[in-house]
Protein backbone atom coordinates (compact mmCIF):
# COMPACT_ATOMS: atom_id res chain seq x y z
CA UNK A 1 0.00 0.00 0.00
CA UNK A 2 1.15 3.36 -1.02
CA UNK A 3 2.13 5.78 1.91
CA UNK A 4 -0.70 8.08 0.66
CA UNK A 5 -3.22 5.42 1.79
CA UNK A 6 -2.04 5.18 4.66
CA UNK A 7 -4.48 7.26 6.64
CA UNK A 8 -6.87 4.08 6.60
CA UNK A 9 -4.45 1.74 9.14
CA UNK A 10 -4.36 4.48 11.28
CA UNK A 11 -0.66 5.82 10.44
CA UNK A 12 -0.06 9.06 9.91
CA UNK A 13 -0.12 9.66 6.30
CA UNK A 14 2.92 11.10 4.51
CA UNK A 15 2.68 14.76 3.87
CA UNK A 16 3.16 16.08 0.19
CA UNK A 17 5.56 19.23 -0.41
CA UNK A 18 3.89 22.25 -1.67
CA UNK A 19 5.02 23.82 -4.98
CA UNK A 20 8.28 25.99 -4.89
CA UNK A 21 5.85 29.28 -5.24
CA UNK A 22 2.38 30.49 -5.61
CA UNK A 23 0.30 33.12 -7.41
CA UNK A 24 -3.39 34.46 -6.75
CA UNK A 25 -5.97 32.88 -8.60
CA UNK A 26 -7.87 35.74 -8.93
CA UNK A 27 -10.73 33.50 -7.39
CA UNK A 28 -11.74 34.07 -4.15
CA UNK A 29 -12.52 30.43 -2.84
CA UNK A 30 -9.89 29.12 -5.03
CA UNK A 31 -7.30 31.29 -2.97
CA UNK A 32 -3.44 30.72 -4.39
CA UNK A 33 -2.26 28.32 -7.02
CA UNK A 34 1.23 27.17 -8.15
CA UNK A 35 2.95 30.22 -10.13
CA UNK A 36 3.35 27.98 -13.73
CA UNK A 37 -0.15 27.60 -13.44
CA UNK A 38 -3.26 29.63 -14.95
CA UNK A 39 -6.88 29.57 -14.02
CA UNK A 40 -9.04 29.09 -16.76
CA UNK A 41 -13.45 28.15 -17.63
CA UNK A 42 -13.07 24.46 -18.78
CA UNK A 43 -14.64 25.50 -21.60
CA UNK A 44 -11.18 27.53 -22.66
CA UNK A 45 -9.26 23.99 -22.19
CA UNK A 46 -11.71 21.82 -23.25
CA UNK A 47 -14.45 21.24 -25.93
CA UNK A 48 -17.82 20.68 -23.86
CA UNK A 49 -21.19 20.07 -25.55
CA UNK A 50 -24.57 19.16 -24.06
CA UNK A 51 -27.11 16.55 -25.94
CA UNK A 52 -29.88 16.57 -27.21
CA UNK A 53 -34.04 16.21 -25.73
CA UNK A 54 -35.13 13.31 -28.29
CA UNK A 55 -38.75 13.20 -27.46
CA UNK A 56 -40.33 9.91 -25.48
CA UNK A 57 -42.77 9.25 -28.36
CA UNK A 58 -40.13 8.89 -30.86
CA UNK A 59 -38.45 5.94 -28.76
CA UNK A 60 -38.37 2.35 -30.91
CA UNK A 61 -37.22 -1.14 -29.83
CA UNK A 62 -34.29 -1.20 -32.27
CA UNK A 63 -31.97 1.81 -33.50
CA UNK A 64 -29.31 3.86 -32.27
CA UNK A 65 -28.88 3.90 -28.60
CA UNK A 66 -29.55 7.14 -26.91
CA UNK A 67 -27.12 7.74 -23.91
CA UNK A 68 -28.86 9.04 -20.65
CA UNK A 69 -27.74 9.77 -17.06
CA UNK A 70 -29.25 6.45 -15.78
CA UNK A 71 -26.71 4.55 -18.62
CA UNK A 72 -23.56 6.34 -16.73
CA UNK A 73 -22.01 3.36 -14.46
CA UNK A 74 -18.84 2.22 -12.61
CA UNK A 75 -16.80 4.88 -15.25
CA UNK A 76 -18.02 3.67 -18.22
CA UNK A 77 -21.56 3.64 -20.08
CA UNK A 78 -24.05 0.61 -20.14
CA UNK A 79 -26.82 0.56 -22.76
CA UNK A 80 -28.34 -2.87 -21.15
CA UNK A 81 -30.98 -0.48 -20.49
CA UNK A 82 -30.78 2.32 -23.13
CA UNK A 83 -33.47 3.90 -25.39
CA UNK A 84 -33.26 4.02 -28.68
CA UNK A 85 -34.03 5.95 -31.52
CA UNK A 86 -34.84 5.50 -35.32
CA UNK A 87 -31.46 5.82 -37.38
CA UNK A 88 -33.41 8.54 -39.45
CA UNK A 89 -33.43 10.67 -36.28
CA UNK A 90 -29.57 10.67 -35.23
CA UNK A 91 -27.32 13.70 -35.66
CA UNK A 92 -23.80 13.61 -36.40
CA UNK A 93 -23.88 16.68 -33.81
CA UNK A 94 -25.14 14.65 -30.78
CA UNK A 95 -22.52 11.65 -31.62
CA UNK A 96 -20.33 10.16 -29.01
CA UNK A 97 -16.90 9.38 -30.29
CA UNK A 98 -14.23 7.23 -28.46
CA UNK A 99 -12.70 9.11 -26.19
CA UNK A 100 -15.05 11.36 -24.86
CA UNK A 101 -15.59 11.78 -21.30
CA UNK A 102 -19.34 12.18 -20.17
CA UNK A 103 -20.45 13.61 -17.53
CA UNK A 104 -23.93 13.78 -15.81
CA UNK A 105 -25.10 17.06 -15.20
CA UNK A 106 -28.58 16.25 -12.77
CA UNK A 107 -27.30 15.45 -8.99
CA UNK A 108 -23.60 15.22 -9.04
CA UNK A 109 -21.02 15.65 -11.96
CA UNK A 110 -18.44 13.73 -10.73
CA UNK A 111 -21.39 10.64 -12.08
CA UNK A 112 -19.16 10.43 -15.48
CA UNK A 113 -18.62 7.69 -18.08
CA UNK A 114 -15.32 7.57 -19.81
CA UNK A 115 -15.87 5.70 -23.77
CA UNK A 116 -12.11 4.40 -24.11
CA UNK A 117 -13.96 2.45 -27.01
CA UNK A 118 -17.42 2.55 -28.74
CA UNK A 119 -18.43 -0.32 -30.24
CA UNK A 120 -21.95 1.33 -31.40
CA UNK A 121 -22.84 4.36 -32.61
CA UNK A 122 -24.53 6.35 -29.68
CA UNK A 123 -26.61 9.57 -29.73
CA UNK A 124 -25.91 12.26 -26.33
CA UNK A 125 -29.32 13.14 -24.60
CA UNK A 126 -29.20 16.67 -23.15
CA UNK A 127 -28.26 15.54 -19.53
CA UNK A 128 -25.37 14.43 -20.12
CA UNK A 129 -22.34 16.64 -21.38
CA UNK A 130 -19.53 15.49 -23.53
CA UNK A 131 -15.98 17.17 -22.95
CA UNK A 132 -13.52 16.32 -25.36
CA UNK A 133 -10.03 17.22 -26.41
CA UNK A 134 -10.08 20.29 -28.65
CA UNK A 135 -7.17 22.90 -28.20
CA UNK A 136 -3.80 20.53 -26.71
CA UNK A 137 -3.54 22.45 -23.81
CA UNK A 138 -5.82 20.16 -22.07
CA UNK A 139 -5.73 16.78 -21.31
CA UNK A 140 -9.05 14.88 -20.59
CA UNK A 141 -8.15 12.45 -17.78
CA UNK A 142 -6.75 15.65 -16.02
CA UNK A 143 -10.35 17.42 -16.83
CA UNK A 144 -12.01 14.22 -15.53
CA UNK A 145 -10.24 14.29 -11.65
CA UNK A 146 -10.89 17.94 -11.68
CA UNK A 147 -14.67 17.62 -12.08
CA UNK A 148 -14.91 15.23 -9.41
CA UNK A 149 -12.87 17.43 -7.20
CA UNK A 150 -14.81 19.57 -4.02
CA UNK A 151 -14.15 23.17 -6.24
CA UNK A 152 -16.06 21.83 -9.23
CA UNK A 153 -18.43 20.22 -6.60
CA UNK A 154 -19.00 23.39 -5.04
CA UNK A 155 -19.64 25.25 -8.48
CA UNK A 156 -22.27 23.19 -9.61
CA UNK A 157 -23.94 23.39 -5.77
CA UNK A 158 -23.87 27.24 -6.40
CA UNK A 159 -25.10 27.43 -9.98
CA UNK A 160 -27.83 24.96 -9.24
CA UNK A 161 -28.73 26.78 -5.98
CA UNK A 162 -32.77 27.55 -5.62
CA UNK A 163 -33.86 24.25 -8.10
CA UNK A 164 -35.50 21.64 -6.78
CA UNK A 165 -32.73 19.11 -8.53
CA UNK A 166 -29.21 19.74 -8.93
CA UNK A 167 -28.93 20.45 -12.70
CA UNK A 168 -26.44 22.94 -14.38
CA UNK A 169 -26.88 23.24 -18.34
CA UNK A 170 -23.81 22.89 -20.92
CA UNK A 171 -23.01 26.40 -20.89
CA UNK A 172 -22.89 26.51 -17.00
CA UNK A 173 -20.49 23.29 -17.53
CA UNK A 174 -18.73 25.05 -19.60
CA UNK A 175 -17.62 28.09 -17.50
CA UNK A 176 -16.55 26.34 -14.08
CA UNK A 177 -13.31 27.35 -13.26
CA UNK A 178 -10.04 24.83 -12.98
CA UNK A 179 -6.49 25.06 -12.60
CA UNK A 180 -4.61 24.55 -15.22
CA UNK A 181 -0.97 23.09 -15.50
CA UNK A 182 1.03 22.33 -18.13
CA UNK A 183 -0.02 19.67 -20.30
CA UNK A 184 3.31 17.33 -19.30
CA UNK A 185 2.26 17.90 -15.89
CA UNK A 186 -1.75 17.09 -15.71
CA UNK A 187 -0.37 13.49 -17.38
CA UNK A 188 1.85 13.41 -14.28
CA UNK A 189 -0.72 14.38 -11.95
CA UNK A 190 -3.54 12.34 -13.73
CA UNK A 191 -1.34 8.95 -13.44
CA UNK A 192 -0.53 10.04 -9.93
CA UNK A 193 -4.50 10.39 -8.82
CA UNK A 194 -4.97 6.82 -11.02
CA UNK A 195 -2.48 4.78 -9.20
CA UNK A 196 -3.64 6.13 -5.90
CA UNK A 197 -7.54 6.10 -6.72
CA UNK A 198 -7.30 2.67 -7.51
CA UNK A 199 -5.95 1.55 -4.14
CA UNK A 200 -8.48 3.38 -2.35
CA UNK A 201 -11.60 2.12 -4.83
CA UNK A 202 -9.84 -1.90 -4.31
CA UNK A 203 -9.77 -0.79 -0.32
CA UNK A 204 -13.54 0.59 -0.55
CA UNK A 205 -14.63 -2.75 -2.80
CA UNK A 206 -13.09 -5.10 -0.39
CA UNK A 207 -15.19 -3.21 2.54
CA UNK A 208 -18.63 -3.12 0.44
CA UNK A 209 -17.73 -7.15 0.01
CA UNK A 210 -17.12 -7.59 4.13
CA UNK A 211 -20.88 -5.16 4.24
CA UNK A 212 -22.45 -7.97 1.81
CA UNK A 213 -21.01 -10.71 4.25
CA UNK A 214 -22.13 -9.06 7.13
CA UNK A 215 -25.47 -8.96 5.90
CA UNK A 216 -25.39 -12.67 4.95
CA UNK A 217 -24.40 -13.37 8.30
CA UNK A 218 -27.03 -11.75 9.82
CA UNK A 219 -29.75 -13.44 7.53
CA UNK A 220 -28.52 -17.00 8.08
CA UNK A 221 -28.43 -16.20 11.90
CA UNK A 222 -32.01 -14.98 11.89
CA UNK A 223 -33.20 -18.06 9.71
CA UNK A 224 -31.42 -20.64 11.75
CA UNK A 225 -32.63 -19.37 15.24
CA UNK A 226 -36.36 -18.50 13.78
CA UNK A 227 -36.24 -22.30 12.16
CA UNK A 228 -34.28 -24.19 14.74
CA UNK A 229 -34.71 -22.30 18.03
CA UNK A 230 -31.52 -21.81 20.75
CA UNK A 231 -30.92 -25.31 20.95
CA UNK A 232 -29.43 -27.60 18.64
CA UNK A 233 -30.35 -30.45 20.88
CA UNK A 234 -33.67 -30.33 20.89
CA UNK A 235 -35.86 -33.40 18.89
CA UNK A 236 -37.48 -31.83 15.71
CA UNK A 237 -40.40 -33.03 13.71
CA UNK A 238 -41.22 -32.47 9.89
CA UNK A 239 -42.94 -29.50 9.61
CA UNK A 240 -44.89 -30.31 6.93
CA UNK A 241 -43.98 -27.59 4.53
CA UNK A 242 -41.37 -28.93 2.19
CA UNK A 243 -39.11 -25.81 2.10
CA UNK A 244 -39.38 -25.10 5.76
CA UNK A 245 -38.10 -29.00 6.68
CA UNK A 246 -37.84 -30.07 10.02
CA UNK A 247 -38.91 -27.72 13.16
CA UNK A 248 -38.34 -28.37 17.06
CA UNK A 249 -40.94 -30.89 18.38
CA UNK A 250 -43.06 -28.53 20.27
CA UNK A 251 -43.80 -25.84 18.13
CA UNK A 252 -45.88 -25.38 15.32
CA UNK A 253 -46.82 -23.35 11.89
CA UNK A 254 -49.30 -21.68 10.91
CA UNK A 255 -49.92 -18.53 8.41
CA UNK A 256 -49.71 -14.98 9.49
CA UNK A 257 -53.60 -14.64 9.06
CA UNK A 258 -54.36 -16.86 12.25
CA UNK A 259 -51.42 -14.52 14.60
CA UNK A 260 -52.21 -10.96 13.61
CA UNK A 261 -53.46 -8.58 11.42
CA UNK A 262 -52.67 -6.95 7.83
CA UNK A 263 -53.67 -3.51 7.22
CA UNK A 264 -52.91 -1.55 3.92
CA UNK A 265 -51.74 2.30 4.20
CA UNK A 266 -53.71 5.32 4.22
CA UNK A 267 -54.66 6.97 0.52
CA UNK A 268 -54.80 10.38 0.31
CA UNK A 269 -54.87 13.07 -2.68
CA UNK A 270 -51.97 15.21 -3.81
CA UNK A 271 -54.14 18.38 -2.23
CA UNK A 272 -53.75 17.02 1.16
CA UNK A 273 -49.63 17.24 1.49
CA UNK A 274 -48.87 19.92 3.74
CA UNK A 275 -45.23 21.22 4.72
CA UNK A 276 -44.18 20.27 8.08
CA UNK A 277 -45.30 18.59 11.19
CA UNK A 278 -46.75 21.41 12.56
CA UNK A 279 -49.39 21.40 9.79
CA UNK A 280 -50.11 17.87 9.58
CA UNK A 281 -49.25 13.79 10.26
CA UNK A 282 -46.29 12.58 8.65
CA UNK A 283 -46.64 9.51 6.31
CA UNK A 284 -44.14 6.48 6.41
CA UNK A 285 -43.52 5.37 3.18
CA UNK A 286 -40.98 3.08 1.49
CA UNK A 287 -38.09 5.79 1.24
CA UNK A 288 -38.44 5.94 5.52
CA UNK A 289 -37.03 2.05 5.78
CA UNK A 290 -33.85 1.43 5.71
CA UNK A 291 -31.83 -1.59 7.01
CA UNK A 292 -34.82 -2.37 9.30
CA UNK A 293 -35.02 0.77 11.05
CA UNK A 294 -37.29 4.33 10.67
CA UNK A 295 -35.41 6.52 9.00
CA UNK A 296 -37.46 10.05 9.18
CA UNK A 297 -35.91 11.12 5.78
CA UNK A 298 -37.40 12.37 2.82
CA UNK A 299 -40.56 12.73 4.80
CA UNK A 300 -44.59 13.83 3.39
CA UNK A 301 -46.67 15.18 5.58
CA UNK A 302 -50.81 14.93 4.90
CA UNK A 303 -53.95 17.13 6.87
CA UNK A 304 -56.66 14.87 6.45
CA UNK A 305 -58.99 12.92 8.39
CA UNK A 306 -56.59 9.07 9.68
CA UNK A 307 -58.82 6.74 11.14
CA UNK A 308 -57.22 5.55 14.41
CA UNK A 309 -56.37 2.14 12.73
CA UNK A 310 -54.47 3.96 10.67
CA UNK A 311 -52.39 5.41 12.98
CA UNK A 312 -48.72 3.37 14.20
CA UNK A 313 -48.91 1.87 17.12
CA UNK A 314 -46.04 0.13 19.55
CA UNK A 315 -44.82 -2.75 17.93
CA UNK A 316 -46.33 -2.61 14.19
CA UNK A 317 -44.15 -4.06 11.49
CA UNK A 318 -44.44 -1.67 8.71
CA UNK A 319 -43.87 -3.63 5.45
CA UNK A 320 -42.97 -1.77 2.03
CA UNK A 321 -45.77 -3.68 0.04
CA UNK A 322 -46.23 -1.84 -3.24
CA UNK A 323 -42.97 0.17 -5.30
CA UNK A 324 -41.56 0.62 -8.49
CA UNK A 325 -38.35 -1.00 -7.72
CA UNK A 326 -38.76 -5.05 -7.17
CA UNK A 327 -36.18 -4.92 -4.53
CA UNK A 328 -37.90 -2.61 -1.75
CA UNK A 329 -40.72 -5.20 -1.58
CA UNK A 330 -40.80 -6.97 1.55
CA UNK A 331 -38.49 -4.48 3.09
CA UNK A 332 -39.89 -3.95 7.27
CA UNK A 333 -39.13 -1.75 10.47
CA UNK A 334 -40.82 -1.91 13.54
CA UNK A 335 -42.64 0.87 14.59
CA UNK A 336 -40.90 2.42 18.59
CA UNK A 337 -41.58 5.23 20.50
CA UNK A 338 -40.09 7.51 18.54
CA UNK A 339 -42.71 7.05 15.38
CA UNK A 340 -45.85 6.03 17.03
CA UNK A 341 -49.06 7.98 16.18
CA UNK A 342 -48.29 8.57 12.40
CA UNK A 343 -49.76 7.11 9.39
CA UNK A 344 -48.17 5.10 6.50
CA UNK A 345 -49.32 5.59 2.78
CA UNK A 346 -50.81 3.28 0.54
CA UNK A 347 -48.10 1.63 -0.93
CA UNK A 348 -47.09 0.35 2.87
CA UNK A 349 -48.91 -2.71 4.66
CA UNK A 350 -48.75 -2.33 8.74
CA UNK A 351 -48.56 -6.13 10.40
CA UNK A 352 -50.01 -6.03 13.95
CA UNK A 353 -49.52 -8.91 16.26
CA UNK A 354 -48.93 -9.29 19.80
CA UNK A 355 -46.15 -11.72 19.14
CA UNK A 356 -44.78 -8.82 16.93
CA UNK A 357 -41.37 -8.90 18.80
CA UNK A 358 -40.95 -12.26 17.19
CA UNK A 359 -41.91 -11.77 14.14
CA UNK A 360 -39.79 -8.86 13.09
CA UNK A 361 -37.18 -11.54 12.70
CA UNK A 362 -38.91 -14.13 11.00
CA UNK A 363 -40.38 -11.12 8.47
CA UNK A 364 -36.21 -10.68 8.29
CA UNK A 365 -34.98 -13.97 7.40
CA UNK A 366 -34.98 -15.96 4.47
CA UNK A 367 -38.33 -17.68 5.27
CA UNK A 368 -40.11 -14.25 4.20
CA UNK A 369 -37.67 -13.67 1.61
CA UNK A 370 -38.57 -17.12 -0.09
CA UNK A 371 -42.14 -16.87 0.10
CA UNK A 372 -41.75 -13.54 -1.01
CA UNK A 373 -40.33 -15.09 -4.04
CA UNK A 374 -43.20 -16.64 -4.98
CA UNK A 375 -45.21 -14.29 -5.94
CA UNK A 376 -43.33 -11.42 -7.25
CA UNK A 377 -43.38 -11.42 -11.39
CA UNK A 378 -42.41 -9.93 -13.97
CA UNK A 379 -46.26 -8.05 -14.34
CA UNK A 380 -46.66 -8.47 -10.38
CA UNK A 381 -44.73 -6.22 -8.04
CA UNK A 382 -46.50 -5.77 -5.04
CA UNK A 383 -47.20 -7.99 -1.81
CA UNK A 384 -50.87 -8.18 -1.25
CA UNK A 385 -52.63 -8.44 1.92
CA UNK A 386 -53.88 -11.75 1.30
CA UNK A 387 -50.61 -12.95 0.28
CA UNK A 388 -49.28 -11.45 3.19
CA UNK A 389 -52.04 -13.28 5.54
CA UNK A 390 -51.31 -17.25 3.76
CA UNK A 391 -46.69 -16.29 4.54
CA UNK A 392 -46.76 -20.27 6.64
CA UNK A 393 -44.45 -19.17 9.75
CA UNK A 394 -42.54 -21.69 12.55
CA UNK A 395 -44.08 -20.72 15.86
CA UNK A 396 -42.22 -21.71 19.00
CA UNK A 397 -44.25 -20.89 22.57
CA UNK A 398 -44.69 -17.32 24.03
CA UNK A 399 -41.39 -17.88 26.81
CA UNK A 400 -39.20 -19.14 23.63
CA UNK A 401 -40.01 -16.39 21.33
CA UNK A 402 -39.17 -14.03 23.99
CA UNK A 403 -35.71 -16.18 24.32
CA UNK A 404 -35.21 -15.88 20.67
CA UNK A 405 -36.32 -12.34 20.22
CA UNK A 406 -33.63 -11.59 23.18
CA UNK A 407 -30.74 -13.43 21.89
CA UNK A 408 -30.97 -12.37 18.17
CA UNK A 409 -31.66 -8.64 19.57
CA UNK A 410 -28.02 -8.93 21.41
CA UNK A 411 -26.22 -10.40 18.23
CA UNK A 412 -27.48 -8.99 15.14
CA UNK A 413 -27.00 -5.53 17.07
CA UNK A 414 -23.23 -7.17 17.24
CA UNK A 415 -23.50 -7.63 13.22
CA UNK A 416 -25.02 -4.05 13.11
CA UNK A 417 -22.21 -2.28 15.24
CA UNK A 418 -19.83 -3.88 12.49
CA UNK A 419 -21.64 -2.38 9.51
CA UNK A 420 -21.17 0.83 10.86
CA UNK A 421 -18.17 0.94 11.65
CA UNK A 422 -17.00 -0.59 8.39
CA UNK A 423 -19.67 1.68 6.79
CA UNK A 424 -17.97 4.83 8.16
CA UNK A 425 -14.36 3.74 6.99
CA UNK A 426 -15.74 3.67 3.71
CA UNK A 427 -16.71 7.00 3.92
CA UNK A 428 -13.35 7.86 5.53
CA UNK A 429 -11.70 6.76 2.77
CA UNK A 430 -13.87 8.02 -0.01
CA UNK A 431 -13.15 11.15 1.37
CA UNK A 432 -9.62 10.69 1.26
CA UNK A 433 -9.95 9.57 -2.22
CA UNK A 434 -11.45 13.43 -2.78
CA UNK A 435 -9.67 15.32 -0.83
CA UNK A 436 -6.63 13.94 -2.61
CA UNK A 437 -7.71 14.86 -5.76
CA UNK A 438 -8.74 18.31 -4.91
CA UNK A 439 -5.46 18.92 -3.52
CA UNK A 440 -3.62 17.85 -6.84
CA UNK A 441 -5.64 19.36 -8.94
CA UNK A 442 -5.23 22.79 -7.41
CA UNK A 443 -2.29 22.72 -7.14
CA UNK A 444 -2.18 22.42 -3.17
CA UNK A 445 0.22 19.70 -3.28
CA UNK A 446 3.68 18.80 -5.98
CA UNK A 447 2.83 15.22 -6.89
CA UNK A 448 5.37 15.39 -10.02
CA UNK A 449 8.05 13.32 -8.28
CA UNK A 450 5.83 10.71 -7.09
CA UNK A 451 4.05 9.92 -10.62
CA UNK A 452 7.32 9.38 -11.72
Amino acid sequence: MSEAMKEHDGTKNRRFKPYPSYKGSGVEWLGDIPAHWESCALGRAFGVQGGFAFRSEDFVADGIPVVRMSNLKAGQIDLNQAVRIPETLASEAFALRAGDLLVGMSGSISNYAWLTELDVPCQLNQRVGRVYERSGSGYLRFAMYVLGSLPAIYQVDLLAAGTAQQNISAWQLEHIRLTLPPRGEQRAIAAFLDRETAEVDALVAKKERLIEQLHERRSALITRTVTKGLDQNVPTKDSGVEWLGEIPVHWEVKRLKYLGDAIIGLTYEPSDVVGTDDEGVLVLRASNVKDGHIALEDNVFVRCAIPDRLRTKPGDILICSRSGSRALIGKSAKIDGTTVGLTFGTFMTVFRSVCNDYLFYVFNSMLFEYQSGAFLTSTINQLTVNNLKDFTVPVPPDGEQSAITNFLGRETAKIDALVTTVSDAIGRLKELRTSLISAAVTGKIDVREEAA
